[in-house]
């Protein structure tokens, strides 16, 4: 069975001759049933695996059907850029019932909009800071528009899911659906994650359980593999960006090659050596213009012997034209984000999935290395929903009273249905947001307050749909034409000589500064340009499995890949470098240079700083906690070490966090601040890496 007989003849006719398909995807096939009975269900594929035709197809079988009127499907993604390349399909396949799709979020302009409003398409593609800001907008009636509602795609639902971006969507779509009067079917496309069931049991939201649902994922073999064509995949350790550019630029003359690179900064330097090595090189990273990173990729989709060089922004899945190769600088921070770029080669008939790892550091080559090994042993991280999304709980309760303008102060939980961190836990949140002024109380109802107005109401309260926070940017002008943003410090701070900033991969010589509006005024010039963000994030390895996982490379493990002469000889030297931090039965305490002590712990970040935090007792102060291991007190001995670690396991503590990242958790203000800083340290935590360390024999060589 093809599986195309099971869909409504018109559509099936055009699949047949318009696409010329002979038959679906496996994938495809096995959607049909439960998407068309109504289920709840995740559709897990590697990325180019057909997912998006699988949810489209049998939505408007049923569409075709049962006689959906309005806007009757939400096709949600996390990039306005990825919806923008998927329009033009689903346009397609819409049109060929007879039916429209069209695009809602914040490129689209006020005239689009009207005709939306005007004429409602059958499918409407759009972001989740978008959907919300159409409930709070006074222009859009969104009880009428959402009337027919009847079933919402998600795509990359494992992008929305690991992040604040998942509860927020959650939490909108458990309005949205308050509006509607009606469950709502939901459909999760999923690159492959560790924990398929658990991830649709979380896209369900206040329902989950009361549904049918049902994971769809043939051929879950080892993730980025197919029997008869393995990944080719190569490390390489080439230990500088001078020299990664030198092999780039050698190396797969004539292909088209993605690069993809840890940070802004990063892609910026490698591109400027690329281009100076004469390589047609194109850019792409979030604080590039819009305008710019649109050149880029459509150059780049039609070009041939060419490098794109990018953070994760073309992680997802953009369509970039028919690429020969990924290459990895150093290495991404999951096994998740290396398979979502492996899965963007190997489209072509006959092609294998490929990526070059090339390691710029020792560092770098053994996160490359464990990260392969768990890789290669067919691990993948489960995706988790962080801990305790207080602030978004703020944000939606401000956001409801404004999508409702009166909101009863006992009937706010009602809107969310007993999701999570809406229950009870939430009315510490809403009795400050009603102290401090964000909203008003008066005869038993909510609504927005003076507070709200000062700090969100700018731009019809625009900021409030966003539940992240960007770093403070200048704007990077050229005349009239936006090149993109850069970090201010690179604008204050002392140097000798002309400024001058590296942005798309070019040199600027700094002409004019506008403080007032955030500007920044350049000309190009040969060379010298540095460039620089700040942030907040993670050390390079946060998790306890990757981290063990270089802990077993470190003891003589390969992970199954080409290891090139230059990697084997690397590996080598990093092994005898840590020959005395490892050892296969637990962790080691050594004295360290100074004289104090160290923990070899191999946990990750996230388990070292939740230790160094719970054994303050023997830890040193003011720690810089990193990913293998933890500074000790200098006067600790094996019998202190046993007494402060006797009961700890059982009573561990949260990271302490620093002032500066809760600032950068967006609608902080809007918390008490103790249970800001707690959402944050929850964050930083892994206890379960923790008490896995704890119960780990330790040894202590540290000498005299």
């Amino acid at each position: 069975m093809s599986g195309i007989d099971a869909l409504d003849p018109v559509l099936a006719h055009h699949i047949v001759n318009s696409l010329g398909w002979r038959e679906l995807r496996p994938l495809q096939r096995e959607a049909i049933g439960p998407v068309q009975g109504g289920e709840d269900v995740v559709l897990l594929a590697p990325t180019a695996g057909g997912k998006t035709e699988a949810a489209a197809f049998p939505l408007l079988t049923r569409m075709s059907v049962e006689g959906w009127t309005g806007t009757s499907v939400l096709y949600v993604c996390p990039l306005k850029a990825l919806l923008n390349n998927l329009l033009p399909r689903l346009e397609t396949y819409s049109g060929w019932m007879g039916r429209t799709a069209a695009l809602w979020h914040g490129d689209v302009n006020a005239a689009q909009r009207t005709r939306i409003l005007a004429d409602r398409p059958d499918i409407l593609l759009t972001t989740p800071e978008s959907l919300e800001a159409m409930l709070v907008s006074a222009k859009v009636d969104h009880r009428s528009f959402f009337t027919g509602l009847r079933a919402i795609v998600v795509d990359e639902v494992h992008a929305f899911a690991g992040d604040d971006r998942g509860w927020h969507l959650l939490a909108v779509l458990e309005r949205l659906q308050k509006v509607v009067g009606r469950p709502v079917q939901r459909i999760g496309l999923s690159a492959t994650v560790g924990n398929p069931a658990e991830l649709l049991h979380w896209l369900q939201g206040a329902d989950a359980g009361q549904r049918l649902s049902r994971v769809v994922a043939p051929h879950l073999s080892q993730p980025g593999t197919s029997a008869s064509q393995p990944p080719d995949i190569q490390l390489d350790y080439v230990g500088s960006v001078e020299n990664a550019a030198t092999v780039i630029a050698a190396l797969h003359r004539g292909e088209k090659r993605l690069v993809f690179c840890e940070s802004r900064r990063l892609v910026e330097e490698l591109g400027e050596k690329l281009r100076i090595k004469g390589v047609t090189t194109f850019l792409s990273h979030a604080s590039l213009s819009v305008d710019e990173r649109r050149r880029a990729e459509e150059a780049f989709a039609e070009a041939r012997d060419c490098v794109i060089v990018s953070t994760s922004t073309l992680e997802l899945g953009i369509d970039v034209g028919d690429l020969d190769r990924v290459i990895q600088l150093d290495a991404p921070g999951t096994v998740a984000s290396f398979l979502q770029r492996l899965g963007r080669t190997g489209r072509r008939p006959g092609a294998s999935r490929s990526c070059l790892f090339l390691a710029l550091s020792e560092d770098g080559l053994l996160a490359a290395a464990g990260l392969l090994l768990q890789w290669s042993k067919g691990w993948v991280e489960p995706v988790v929903a962080p801990p305790e999304p207080r602030h978004i709980v703020a944000q939606q309760v401000i956001a409801l009273c404004l999508q409702e303008h009166r909101v009863g102060d006992r009937l706010w939980q009602e809107w969310w249905g007993g999701l999570g961190p809406f229950g009870p836990s939430a009315e510490p949140i809403v009795r400050h947001l009603v102290s401090q002024g964000f909203l008003e109380q008066d005869g038993g109802m909510l609504f927005i307050g003076p507070e709200a107005e000062r700090r969100f109401g700018h731009r019809h309260f625009m900021g409030l749909t966003a539940v992240f926070t960007a770093p403070p940017q200048f704007t990077v002008m050229q005349g009239r034409t936006e090149i993109g943003r850069t970090d201010p410090d690179l604008l204050t701070e002392k140097i000798d000589g002309p400024r001058k900033l590296l942005l798309a991969g070019r040199s600027w010589l700094v002409t004019y500064i506008d403080w007032k509006r955030k500007r920044c005024f350049v000309e190009p010039v040969d060379g010298g340009g540095k460039a620089k963000w700040s942030g907040f994030g993670f050390e390079r390895i946060s998790s306890f499995e990757l981290a063990r996982a270089v802990r077993d490379v470190l003891l003589g493990t390969d992970p199954d890949v080409v290891l090139t002469k230059r990697a084997v000889a690397a590996l080598a030297e990093a092994r005898e470098h840590f020959l005395d931090h490892v050892h296969p039965g637990g962790t080691l305490i050594t004295r360290g240079p100074g004289g104090y002590l160290r923990w070899w712990t191999w946990a990750g970040h996230r388990a070292n700083a939740t230790l160094a935090a719970s054994l303050d007792a023997v830890t040193a102060p003011a720690q810089r906690v990193n990913d293998c291991w933890v500074r000790l007190r200098e006067d600790v001995t094996p019998q202190i070490w046993k007494q402060a670690t006797a009961d700890v396991y059982e009573h561990l503590c949260l990271p302490e966090v620093d002032e500066r990242a809760v600032k950068g958790l967006k609608f902080s203000e809007a918390l008490p601040p103790r249970l800001a800083e707690l959402t944050l340290a929850a964050r930083f935590a892994d206890p379960d890496g923790a008490r896995a360390t704890l119960q780990e024999q330790v040894r202590f060589v540290i000498g005299g």
